[in-house]
């Protein structure tokens, strides 16, 4: 994918999150470098299909304290299968949540799944009951 077009794409991804887009570089590392308060940044470093770099996308922060958060994101980008750069923001984003004083989305969503389940297996029991006669 053309550099222009992953940065449209990051500016897009921006608009619906506290993150900014602060830097983009494209000669040296094709970068994106991102930041929200509270001093929360990391960087992606973009594949280059193009000229022979690398063939996959790569997340990373210089603060040790963002560090353990990406671990999410880099475990999925290592998984089989290519990624897009939505894809990898998306994950990056859930994985800085906590850092960003918003719930955990996986939590909720078990939470709910759990409830259900709950509630659907006691009425499976009453209706399972031996009846006495």
């Amino acid at each position: 994918m053309e550099f222009k077009q992953l940065v449209d794409t990051a500016e897009k991804w921006c608009t619906g999150n506290p993150f900014d887009l602060i830097f983009a570089e494209e000669d040296d590392e094709r970068r994106l470098d991102f930041y929200a308060e509270p001093g929360i940044s990391f960087y992606v470093l973009c594949p280059d299909n193009m000229t022979g770099g690398t063939d996959n996308f790569h997340v990373w922060s210089e603060s040790e304290d963002c560090l353990p958060f990406l671990q999410l994101a880099q475990d999925y980008i290592s998984s089989c299968g290519k990624k897009t750069l939505l894809e990898v923001l998306d994950k990056v984003f859930r994985s800085f949540r906590p850092l960003l004083g918003l719930p955990d989305m996986d939590e909720d969503t078990f939470e709910q799944y759990h409830a259900d389940v709950e509630d659907e297996s006691e009425t499976d029991h009453q209706q399972m009951g031996v009846s006495q006669q």
